[in-house]
């Protein structure tokens, strides 16, 4: 655990090749230390010279999916008219 809300667990040991999990907010950057120190110096660079990150750069980078929106009960108003009464 990394404070309370980030857990690293080994998820698979091959030989001397070790495959690590981390469950973190997604709020929370997560990244290969050299794809931090990449996403670093193309900022620093970026900042300075105003220039874009590097291709490479960007490829490194993981995108998260949107989370999910949830489903909502449709409103009073939207529901559909009641079907009329029968015909005696």
């Amino acid at each position: 655990m990394i404070g309370t809300d980030v857990t690293v667990r080994v998820l698979e040991i091959r030989g001397d090749v070790v495959r690590v999990g981390v469950d973190a907010p997604r709020d929370v950057q997560v990244h290969r230390e050299e794809v931090f120190h990449a996403v670093r110096a193309a900022n620093l660079e970026a900042a300075s010279t105003g220039a874009a990150p590097s291709p490479a750069v960007l490829a490194g980078l993981r995108k998260r999916p949107a989370p999910p929106v949830p489903a909502q009960a449709p409103q009073p108003s939207e529901q559909p008219p009641a079907a009329p009464p029968a015909a005696p």
